[in-house]
Order: structure tokens, then sequence, then C-alpha cells
């Protein structure tokens, strides 16, 4: 039997990386050096936002020049549209690290005494080449430019013609065109001639936007084969980060306090291993707000640093609300250890939350994570799409040693030990919460479903909160039946 292929093993050529967050994951490097990139996709994808990130990323990351050819929209418009996504384009351009340039089609560069042909092109990039060196092109669009010609013969010859000069100048480009109606790209040959082809697509799911980017062939280097989030916002184009989906993350051996002593024992005497994932479900007014709140305050008093993403409450609520247990969160807060981030999912999509989420970690750099409750986030996806996004959260956390713990509300007619978004197969202890009748009132129960590593007790005990805190007792047989 063959040797399975190293997938690890660099390209047999050289990459040009982008610099777009999560693009240069996907294809394993970056785009093919000194070849043609096609992207296409249909109008709104975000195919001129992503050619001019690529400009972008490559003149303020790597220091290379680079060039905007424009065949639909005038220069200065093109400048203040793409401004807002927060590069200033004019300070690139004043560097001589940016030219955007416009080119009409009916010129004589373009089409000749009735003929056409890309030579009166292919002089323009060379002396941009030439006088700016120019590393990197983006050519928008392949569409306008044979808008003016029906022969595909041709079209075909000169589109060749112009991948085999730009290949042997050494330039990486990208070419933007539309998606055709009955072949992948509009004229059916674009895509054959590409080395690297990119189709972006924008959708509307149950009133919500979802963009997607999908890498349909990488000629001579493997890629990622799926469709990949992507998002369009004041910091420009990214695509889902997906780092750590190789499951090679490090696992910590040493632990960190779940703020609670007792529940420290039930966890086998230490808390939680540092850098895992904790799931805290349960019926509503069973504690897990309380016992999140209790996790991050005890990491703020540790000296460390804790975000709490709150999907119910606001910040306000929940710092008056934790005092009645004991919980003081406002020095916290003030001294930065804590913060609190509350949002309603249902304002924009799931891919948009993931962002904006690991956005917000990456700013702060906190040791601990709370996402209260996660369940609120199905009603802007399927049980599937929450599951894959707290999958990336997940596998992003552990790769950066971050102890997340998260919530999650069990509906009033299920078992405490089941969750809605089936994550619990995917976190390393899960923490049960219930609420039983005994006589006329009701008591809390708490138990360890599971905790990878740790000698967890089996027991179920009754979780006591008052102003003083919280504590575990031992129940009787009697008392849990």
């Amino acid at each position: 039997m063959a040797p399975l292929k190293n997938k690890s093993q660099p390209p047999c050529f050289p990459k040009t990386p982008t610099g777009i967050a999560g693009l240069d994951e996907i294809t394993e490097g970056g785009l093919p050096k000194g070849r043609t990139t096609l992207i296409y996709g249909e109008p709104g994808c975000g195919k001129t936002v992503l050619g001019m990130e690529f400009l972008v990323r490559g003149a303020e990351n790597f220091a290379e020049a680079g060039l905007f050819i424009s065949f639909e929209e005038e220069e200065q418009s093109l400048i203040d549209n793409l401004n807002c996504y927060g590069s200033d384009l004019k300070a690139l351009i004043g560097k001589r690290l940016l030219k955007v340039t416009q080119i009409d089609l009916a010129a004589a560069e373009i089409i000749e005494a009735g003929s056409f042909s890309l030579d009166g092109l292919i002089a323009h990039i060379e002396h941009d080449i030439k006088t700016m060196h120019i590393k990197r092109l983006v050519i928008d669009s392949l569409d306008a430019i044979f808008s003016v010609l029906t022969r595909k013969d041709i079209l075909r010859r000169e589109f060749s013609r112009l991948l085999r000069w730009l290949k042997s100048n050494g330039i990486t480009t990208i070419i933007t065109g539309e998606r055709g109606t009955d072949s992948l790209t509009k004229y059916g040959f674009e895509a054959y001639a590409s080395d690297c082809v990119i189709l972006l697509d924008h959708r509307i799911c149950e009133q919500i936007s979802k963009r997607r980017l999908r890498i349909v062939k990488y000629r001579g280097s493997s890629h990622g084969k799926d469709e990949y989030p992507c998002l369009i916002n004041s910091q420009g184009f990214s695509v889902l980060p997906i780092t750590s989906l190789k499951l090679d993350f490090a696992a910590e051996s040493n632990w960190i306090s779940s703020g609670i002593e007792d529940l420290n024992r039930l966890c086998g005497g230490n808390g939680y291993y540092r850098g895992s994932s904790i799931l805290l479900s349960g019926k509503a007014g069973t504690g897990k707000s309380s016992l999140a709140c209790a996790f991050a305050c005890a990491a703020g008093l540790r000296g460390e640093k804790c975000i709490y993403f709150s999907l119910e409450e606001s910040e306000q609520q929940l710092t008056r609300n934790m005092r009645s247990v004991g919980i003081e969160l406002t020095e916290l807060l003030e001294q930065g250890s804590v913060k609190i981030q509350a949002f309603r999912p249902n304002y924009r999509g799931l891919e948009e939350h993931l962002f904006e989420i690991t956005a917000a970690i990456e700013a702060f750099q906190p040791s601990c994570v709370v996402i209260d409750p996660i369940t609120n986030f199905i009603t802007v996806g399927s049980n599937d799409e929450v599951k894959s996004m707290l999958t990336r959260i997940i596998d992003h956390l552990k790769s950066r040693g971050i102890t997340m713990l998260f919530t999650a509300l069990t509906p009033g007619s299920g078992r405490p030990d089941e969750t809605e978004t089936q994550v619990s197969s995917m976190v390393d202890t899960w923490i049960a919460l219930d609420l039983k009748l005994v006589g006329n009132s009701r008591h809390r129960e708490i138990y360890v479903v599971k905790s990878r590593g740790m000698e967890h007790s089996h027991e179920i005990c009754e979780l006591v909160m008052s102003k003083n805190g919280f504590s575990l007792r031992s129940l009787t047989q009697e008392q849990i039946a």
C-alpha cells in the first residue's frame, strides 16, 4: 500500500498570502503566486470588495504594490465606496502602494479598427508594472471587457493570451466575473484557463442574509473543499476562521476554579481543566447564569480576564441580579478584568455573530469566556448550523488555551441532561441542573453528567443559592426520587 501523503508538505509552487482572515487557511497559504485566480458570482456577492482587500492587505502587510483596474466604475467613486471597509485607500495611493484606474471600454486600446485585441490593456498594465513595481493586480471585471464582442473563439484566445502574459511577468492576478446561467461562469471557458477559481454566493435564508465562499478548483494544490461563511463589514472581507479544525491543540493539566468550592469538589477536587470547555444545562431558573457569573468572577479575582457574552440580560441587569447570590461584579467591570458584552442574537446571522465574538475575544485577550445561553442562537439558525458555529468557537478557543463556559436552556418538558444544540458531545465537562418540587417548595439539583479526564463525583446534590453565595448539600435516596 502506498504511504499516505503528508498534508503538511509545502506546495509544489509558491503562493501569495492574501492577508485576508480565513482565506489563507482554506487555500493553505494563499493564491497561486504569479498566476491568475478567477473570482465569480452574482452581483452583490462581494467580488470587488474581495479584490480590493487582496490589494490592500498586500500593501499593508507585505509592502507589495497593487493595481486595481475597473471598467465600470469611476476611480473616485470606487475609492469612496471601498474606503468604508476599514482602510485608507488614499494613503496607500499616496505611498505608491496602490493605484486605482478606470479604463474606458470605448477607447481604441480595447477595440482597434473593428477588431478585438487586449494589446492596449496589456500595454497599460506593463507601464504600471515598470513604474510602480506592481506585484498584485485586480481586473474588475472580465464581463465588462468581453461585453463588446460576441465571438467566443476570439474571447477565449485573447483571455488565454492575457493570462500567459501575466504569468510571464510574475503578476499575481485576480479577475472577477459573473456566474453563468447554464455553466459555472458566464462564458464557460474562464474557469478552465484560470489556475484558481473561487465562487462567492450571497443568499437570503429565512430573511437572514448569508454569504458563502467555495474554492471550485486550485490547480496543483490541496485546499478546503466546503462552503465557508464569509462576512463583509467595516473591517473588510473575512472568511470563517478554521485554524484549529485539525484537533492538534494542546491539553493543559492545571486547573482553574469554578468559583464555588463545593462544585470544585463535585468535579474532582480542583474545578475545571484550563483550556477546557464546560456546559451548564437546565431549565429556566435552575441557576445557570449564576454559576456562569461565579466562574467569571473567580477569574477576575485571580487577576485574569474574562469576557461574558450575555444573550438575555444587559450588563446593568446582570450586575444587579448577581448581588442576590453574593456576586459583586461592579469593581471587576471597572477594573477591566471582567467584560460583559450583551446582545440579542436575532439582529444578525450566525456567521456575523461568530466574527463579532472572535473579534471581541482577540481584542480583549481573556483567559476565560462565557456565552449565556447558546440556545438563543437557534432563533437565527438551525440546530446543525448552531452546532457548526459552536464547534468553530470551541476549536478557536481551545487553540488559544482559553477556558470556555456555555449555558444551555433545556425545554420545559425536556430532561436536564438534554440539549437542543447537540453540543454536549463536544464539551469536556457537562453539568446538569434541575428543579424538583419537595413539599411546597422547589429545590435545585446539580450533578456532573461527564467530565473528561477527571475523577468526578456521580452524586446528585442540592444547589443552595443565597445572598451569602452557593453551597451543595447531599441528598438522600428519598429526596432524589
